[in-house]
């Protein structure tokens, strides 16, 4: 069976993005397997993966993102999560959870942010991380990131105290760097201790499935991926009728009496996904046809 269209994969931990992708490629027997939003291999969560064609529609997925992390304070390391070595550890036991409220704050909207230094950021063309494990020390550029919210979960205290968080946010942020940030601040030193990404690029936590999952139904001959178009719901869509929608997937530009500008879903009678179209001046100009017309 040739499978077309969206698995919301909940990555488990100490598999890279990568490793998912290829285990995927191998059960389905699909060479086109693509994902969105790469997850460090310790963090667990939702790791979109296209199927198929829909590798085609990964740039037009939104960046959203949301997280929930354990932050423990009195700890730095050199990956900024504990998959690293220790660099300085200080015990704070008399850190209150008011002081880190008062610092929590600072963190929303848009900031300033420098990734970790193990990270896959390219810097001259070669990856952060690599540079890291030889030593080599780089000037790590800063990027604008927006969270939108976080949120306290729970907090716990002790020598070490660990402090559970949601967090909302756009695309390019780092949770980790938000950990060392907050120890940074508060001076005891903070490093992530666990993760999980519970919303990526509008798919949830509690409708994903595992690796188990997918083989349990791929046995049973029940798998069936998600729609092409249920990771465009965040784009407005527009309908042709069948003459437009075959001159439209033959790459012409047709003209559409609507008032929408932007990227769009474009449907022929408002049933079959054609694929992503831009919009501008009422007319429609093709940049992703997914199913052509004959």
């Amino acid at each position: 069976m040739l499978f077309q269209g969206f698995l919301n994969l909940n990555k488990p931990s100490d598999w890279t993005s990568h490793d998912c992708v290829a285990r995927v490629r191998k059960l389905l027997r699909l060479k086109r397997v693509g994902h969105a939003g790469t997850l460090d291999p310790a963090a667990t969560g939702v790791l979109p993966i296209a199927l198929g064609k829909a590798t085609r529609l990964l740039q037009y997925l939104p960046e959203n993102k949301a997280y929930k992390a354990t932050i423990r304070l009195g700890v730095r390391t050199t990956t900024d999560d504990l998959e690293g070595e220790i660099i300085n550890s200080q015990p704070c036991a008399g850190l209150s959870l008011a002081e880190v409220k008062t610092v929590l704050a600072q963190f929303e909207g848009k900031i300033e942010q420098i990734p970790p230094s193990y990270s896959a950021i390219q810097v001259d063309g070669k990856r952060l991380y690599d540079l890291a494990r030889k030593g080599e020390i780089v000037e790590v550029p800063v990027r604008t990131v927006e969270i939108f919210r976080i949120e306290i979960l729970d907090w716990r205290e002790g020598d070490f105290p660990e402090l559970d968080v949601a967090i909302a946010c756009g695309s390019g942020t780092y949770i980790r760097a938000i950990a060392r940030d907050l120890g940074a601040i508060l001076k005891t030193g903070g490093t992530l201790a666990a993760l999980i990404r519970t919303q990526s690029s509008g798919f949830d936590l509690t409708d994903s499935l595992t690796l188990s999952d997918l083989e349990t139904k791929l046995q049973a001959g029940t798998f069936q991926p998600l729609a092409p178009d249920a990771a465009l719901q965040h784009l407005l869509s527009v309908n042709l009728p069948a003459t437009s929608a075959q001159k439209w997937c033959q790459g012409q530009r047709v003209s559409l009496n609507s008032d929408i500008t932007g990227m769009v879903r474009v449907y022929e009678e408002e049933t079959r996904f054609l694929g992503v179209g831009e919009l501008q001046d009422e007319v429609l100009i093709p940049q992703m046809v997914f199913e052509p017309i004959s």
